[in-house]
């Protein structure tokens, strides 16, 4: 992460595809191909862990192990001969624009099954079970998990009957027994989503292209995870959380942020050497080339809210586990591939410990232009080599939208002084994108949206807000030669491409 870098920031459910979803089928290689040829080395993804079904954010998932097997394309499906291409007659007319999942989810749900069954019939491949053995540590218990959740119509795992619930051994054994054929199904699944992912990591690494992937601090309490490990998370005596996480007021909220997510209990962390974590980045590193840790401050310091509140503001901050974990993981990944999503309310120590380990933060050129001191740690002038640097994140508005539509008039003139001359507004996504190429920063990254000049239309995620986020998806016929060649010649003329001749 030391050479001077650029790449794309898109989740694979946003790219083109006839089956209502992104997949990692044809249009996921093709967008690859689109990097290499751009000169572009990372393409950035969003967490790929399954979403909560009534929820569908890739921050909320019921197991921080899984894949999302909506992202399980039906044209690949095809080619390992699990199902007939008669098959996919039958999709409907689904939106280009955006994703409707209820109705990708009952498609894919069919699709599946019939997979399911011709995989079934021909007999378990070696690799299936070499599949199920490696990853038993958490897929027996997420498949298991699922499996009741489905049995209890959705119930939260705190409400099935205590043997359930407590995990009772001759229940959980009964259980794997009578719910076998539901527990394959998952497992099946979960393969089959590894099978395409490695494949597709695979052609993206060969381009020259690497994955940036994404971890979650928290696991959301509606998962596997904690049902199986509830001694890992400050629980009661009716294992629903005593204190849940946030964040204080900050810029996206004036109330704070109230995830909800149940907070770690981090002396038992500790007694285990963190062996969970551990095992979680690991796991996160085989699938990714580097990964971003989402809320890095918690792992220093966390705001911890009581369970019940209605809004953030009454909370606390919390020591984390600090060096004291984060030994153990350049012990255990010498490189520490790890960026450090430092962004809201960022203290001393927090600093500290990220340069003291070298890991490269994060800097918004959106944040930069709020005041004309010049000292703003955003403005380009004011970046550190050792960062990534980004126009916007899935949590800002695109570039154009900014620009248009939350830009004060101060902030839009600081803008165009920083640039040293008026821009057509209708290009400034691109000048905005040269600030950061020129800049120091070893690697920068663009949401997609913002190399194709979109506006607030596409704005992937607003935080605090739970309807009509994730479902953005990029038009098949927006991605030219054109604009590939147009990002090609910016890369080079900076520095950030030095496999382009």
């Amino acid at each position: 992460m030391t050479k001077r870098a650029s790449g794309i920031l898109l989740h694979p459910t946003s790219l083109p595809s006839r089956f209502g979803i992104g997949d990692l089928g044809p249009a996921a290689r093709s967008f690859a191909d689109f990097l290499a040829e751009g000169g572009q080395s990372f393409w950035q993804v969003l967490p790929v862990n399954p979403p909560r079904a009534d929820h569908y954010s890739p921050y909320l998932s019921p197991s921080t192990f899984a894949g999302n097997t909506l992202l399980i394309s039906p044209e690949l499906l095809v080619e390992h001969g699990l199902i007939d291409r008669e098959d996919l007659r039958a999709a409907p007319p689904f939106p280009a624009e955006f994703v409707d999942f209820p109705s990708v989810v009952a498609f894919k749900k069919q699709i599946f099954s019939r997979a399911f069954e011709s995989f079934q019939t021909s007999g378990a491949a070696p690799d299936y079970e070499a599949f199920c053995r490696k990853n038993s540590y958490w897929l027996d218990d997420f498949a298991l998990f699922t499996a009741l959740q489905s049995h209890y119509k959705g119930k939260v795992w705190s409400e099935w009957p205590l043997s359930f619930r407590d995990r009772r051994r001759d229940a959980i054994e009964e259980a794997r027994q009578t719910l076998e054929p539901s527990i394959d199904f998952e497992k099946f699944l979960q393969y089959e989503f590894h099978r395409q992912w490695s494949a597709w990591k695979g052609y993206c690494n060969e381009i020259g292209v690497n994955i940036i992937g994404d971890v979650p601090i928290y696991v959301d309490y509606d998962a596997a995870d904690v049902w199986t490990q509830p001694a890992l998370f400050k629980l009661d005596e009716a294992k629903r959380p005593r204190v849940v996480s946030g964040v204080p007021p900050d810029y996206f909220s004036t109330t704070g942020q109230l995830w909800g997510h149940p907070i770690y209990d981090w002396e038992v962390f500790k007694q285990s050497r963190y062996d969970w974590w551990l095992k979680r980045l690991e796991h996160n590193l085989t699938m990714c080339d580097i990964v971003r840790i989402d809320h890095f401050r918690g792992l220093v310091g966390y705001w911890e809210v009581p369970a019940g509140e209605k809004t953030a503001i009454n909370g606390e901050w919390v020591k984390g586990p600090g060096e004291d974990f984060f030994r153990l993981v350049v012990e255990l990944f010498p490189s520490a591939p790890i960026i450090a999503e430092d962004l809201g309310i960022i203290t001393p120590d927090v600093t500290e410990l990220r340069r003291a380990f070298r890991f490269p933060g994060m800097k918004i050129l959106l944040f930069a232009f709020g005041d004309d001191s010049g000292t703003n740690p955003y403005l380009p002038h004011n970046l550190e080599k050792n960062c990534v640097a980004y126009t916007g994140t899935h949590d800002n508005n695109t570039a154009k939208g900014w620009f248009e539509r939350e830009a004060s008039v101060d902030e839009r003139r600081r803008l165009l002084d920083y640039i040293g001359r008026d821009v057509d507004p209708s290009g400034i996504h691109w000048d905005m994108m040269r600030l950061l190429m020129m800049s120091v920063a070893d690697i920068v990254i663009f949401p997609v949206q913002d190399i194709l000049g979109l506006g607030q239309e596409a704005r992937m995620n607003v935080p605090s807000t739970t309807k009509g986020n994730w479902r953005w998806r990029v038009a098949g016929d927006l991605l030219t030669s054109e604009l590939t060649e147009k990002l090609r010649k910016m890369t080079k003329t900076y520095g950030r491409a030095d496999r382009i001749s």
